[in-house]
């Protein structure tokens, strides 16, 4: 079986370590909060070159969070893609707003941002790109239309811990969290930089949106029993997720770089096959999933569970199609989105896949196509 995620081959790699953390933390007696939280908010914040992060419970809690924090209130309206984790239009409802959709670049995934104008009114508040699979989004289109309307921006970027954007050739690029006003990412298990449970963080330059995300997810109150902002909550990282993370943040850079390494063996054994994912010319692409499109998916997908290789939908329905959801686009208003989840499908990735799996992968594709 070619797993596609492999969680425990890497914690066998990390155990020592890992095991190591948890004993520390055990030992200290300090469960919430405490020295590790604090250590891995320093960290995060150096290594993605954010003044502020405010650790969470999960990245559905950052998103939400991270918009009370930027004023996002009933009334506004927040513009955001149909094609991601239904906890992006969870989050904008959440903080009281209305998610309005627009469709996506059939190439990247992401929000297309010749749409934006067709969706902007005068209750328009924010703007909610979402970094899907690993690439960041068209930002230099998304922030001059923001500029232009006076809109705040919230990246989600929960699976784009890492990625780029470069915005002039071959410049090191702005890491995706430091793009808009503020960002929520997650730390879910099988995120690039995982917890072994749920986890979030946000990142923001303005110290205003880091206090009030810090009121928000603490009940409102900077010292114990004294709230003084209305309607907190809780939202809390625990010391042991903190001390795992720890461990694994100073490879998070290779295992990226792996990541890189086996999309392009991908690239090209599957060319000609089914189309592969786009990088597009101003993206450092951390490959969170490696997501190809083929109108064969459902049959691809069942040939592969049979060839015992693991593979899954990210995502089999937009948001507007979810049953939830219905009343926030007609069925047929956004095409793009509609059709990419009749056919993408997701391959195994992550860094510890041998070059051997890879091309087991693609010959079992291969063979599919040949049937």
């Amino acid at each position: 079986m070619i797993p596609i995620i492999d969680l425990q081959r890497e914690y066998q790699t990390l155990k020592t370590q890992i095991d190591a953390a948890v004993g520390r933390v055990l030992a200290s007696g300090s469960y919430i909060g405490g020295p590790e939280v604090s250590a891995l908010e320093a960290e995060l914040s150096s290594y993605l070159s954010s003044p502020y992060v405010i650790p969470v419970a999960s990245g559905t809690d950052a998103l939400f969070i991270a918009l009370r924090a930027m004023g996002v209130g009933p009334g506004d309206e927040v513009i955001t893609t149909p094609f991601t984790f239904i906890a992006t239009v969870e989050a904008i409802q959440h903080a009281g707003a209305k998610p309005v959709l627009v469709d996506i670049d059939p190439q990247t995934f992401n929000l297309e941002p010749a749409h934006l104008e067709s969706a902007l009114s005068e209750r328009t508040k924010a703007i909610l790109p979402v970094h899907l699979y690993g690439q960041p989004a068209p930002m230099r289109e998304i922030r001059a239309f923001a500029q232009q309307h006076r809109l705040l921006i919230l990246e989600d970027a929960a699976q784009a811990i890492g990625a780029r954007y470069c915005a002039v050739d071959r410049e090191p690029g702005r890491l995706a969290g430091n793009l808009g006003d503020a960002a929520g990412f997650s730390l879910y298990p099988t995120k690039n930089l995982g917890a072994y449970g749920d986890a979030g963080f946000i990142t923001t330059s303005s110290p205003q949106i880091a206090e009030e995300a810090r009121l928000i997810a603490a009940h409102g109150s900077k010292m114990r029993y004294h709230h003084i902002r209305p309607a907190g909550y809780t939202s809390r990282l625990d010391a042991l997720q903190a001390a795992i993370l720890r461990v694994k943040l100073p490879y998070l850079e290779s295992w990226n770089t792996r990541r890189r390494h086996i999309a392009r063996l991908y690239d090209e054994g599957l060319k000609n096959l089914v189309e592969t994912p786009y990088q597009a010319p101003y993206a450092y692409h951390i490959y969170h999933q490696y997501t190809v499109r083929t109108p064969e998916r459902d049959r691809l997908l069942a040939f592969l569970k049979e060839n015992r290789v693991g593979s899954s939908v990210h995502y089999p329905l937009p948001a507007h199609l979810q049953p939830a959801y219905r009343d926030l686009a007609p069925q047929g208003s956004l095409p793009e989105s509609e059709k990419a989840a009749q056919e993408v499908l997701s391959l195994p990735m992550h860094p510890f896949l041998e070059d051997a799996q890879v091309e087991q992968v693609i010959e079992t594709v291969r063979r599919f196509f040949a049937a």
